[in-house]
């Protein structure tokens, strides 16, 4: 059963990030099929996040009280029954209706799926290697998403992609009703669903030095991680002469080989002390810059470029996703599995406003140096953050200690 649960869990979170991360693909779509402006598209993307957030201020004390199986269940139903709909829109608005119902439910399901690891977990070295398979998933989950869109946009049907994601939605809601859950120790005290609750939780949380330095480095890591996912099929078009449709294909390699690297630094993790292995990928993930993006400088546009012949840093950037991949799982269970059963909401809850916000200006700010710097430039910047990193993780450790002692 615990096996199961921790599939079912993954495959839902996996299902999950499909939906989100196809925001890019449903602007360009948008654009095309219901003659939507580059503007209205980009409010999409606040459609998802502000969604996200919304759903972590207001329903982090509702989702234990409800209960974390039954909250998948219901989200799971729900996103069947909007992707039905979305199905056969007419207009620009229901995708943005469809987005904001995604990213409620997104929050809602990553305050589930991370408490729910913290039941089912026997010890901190099996959160981690739980959470890095789950997040290990999700990123293959966004990589099946972005070639399943592609399959039924060749096909000239684009929308018909969700009645398959209304019928995985279903058969995973379906799958939950299977599973037994223990939630007894999701809360403790008097039992109150309150926004206020939530929030007042949060804010205790968020008053502990070892809070406060774990979601400096998480807000850091998603500043990295969406600068470069946001902007490398810009890179691709505009430094290394790619193909427009060949820019964004190659920038799946990213999404690859985080995946890659999240499924293996579950096992790794299992056998290896935490802060070594996470120093070790900053060092790597500084030298990989350091070494493609010189190989960026200087191409040339030629005609006749392919897979087959693309710029060898085409290739080699991307794969810092190896490296930078068992960060983020990683900080997030040392956090979690400090804190007792019935707090893991609270810090979920304060990790998902963090990653939203590190999304959000690290998108931002890449861009302005895209706009500002000239060549390679952009990328560069990203060391400082990736420094600022590896200073903060022997003080997580240290404040994590302390708060565990």
């Amino acid at each position: 059963m615990r096996t199961r649960t921790i599939m079912t869990l993954a495959l839902t979170y996996a299902l999950l990030g499909i939906l989100m991360n196809s925001v890019g693909t449903v602007i360009l779509q948008s654009i095309l099929h219901f003659g939507a402006t580059k503007l209205m598209g980009s409010t999409l993307e606040a459609c998802k996040d502000l969604s996200v957030v919304a759903a972590s201020f207001l329903l982090v004390a509702a989702v234990p009280v409800f209960g974390y199986r039954r909250s998948l269940v219901a989200v799971l139903a729900l996103m069947a029954v909007a992707c039905l709909l979305a199905s056969f829109a007419t207009g620009f608005v229901a995708m943005q209706l469809l987005f904001v119902v995604t990213g409620m439910s997104f929050g809602i399901t990553k305050i589930a799926t991370y408490s729910t690891i913290g039941l089912i977990a026997r010890d901190p070295a099996d959160h981690g290697s739980i959470t890095g398979f789950v997040e290990g998933l999700f990123m293959v989950g966004v990589l099946a998403g972005a070639w399943l869109f592609g399959w039924f946009i060749e096909g000239g049907d684009w929308l018909r992609v969700y009645w398959v994601v209304a019928g995985l939605c279903a058969l995973g809601s379906l799958s939950w009703l299977t599973i037994r859950l223990d939630e007894r120790e999701a809360v403790a005290g008097p039992v109150t669903a309150s926004s206020a609750a939530g929030w007042k939780e949060m804010l205790s949380l968020a008053a502990l030095p070892a809070t406060a330095v774990v979601l400096a480095v998480l807000f850091l890591y998603v500043l990295i991680e969406q600068g470069v996912g946001t902007w490398l099929p810009t890179f691709n078009r505009e430094i290394l002469h790619l193909p427009a449709a060949m820019s964004v294909q190659m920038s799946s390699i990213l999404i690859a080989s985080l995946a890659v690297g999240r499924l293996l630094s579950g096992l790794v993790l299992r056998r290896v002390t935490w802060l070594p292995v996470l120093l070790a990928c900053l060092a790597a993930l500084a030298v990989l810059i350091l070494a493609s993006l010189p190989l960026a400088e200087g191409v040339r546009p030629r005609n006749g470029i392919g897979w087959t012949n693309a710029p060898f840093a085409a290739w080699l950037f991307p794969l810092i996703g190896l490296f930078l991949a068992p960060i983020y799982p990683t900080i997030c269970s040392i956090a979690l599995s400090t804190l007792p059963r019935h707090r893991h909401p609270g810090m979920i809850g304060l990790i998902v406003i963090f990653s939203a916000l590190g999304g959000t200006i690290g998108s931002f700010l890449v861009g302005l140096l895209f706009q500002k710097l000239p060549g390679t430039s952009a990328f560069y910047a990203l060391l400082l953050p990736i420094l600022l990193v590896a200073l903060l993780l022997p003080l997580v450790r240290r404040r994590i200690e302390r708060m565990a002692a």
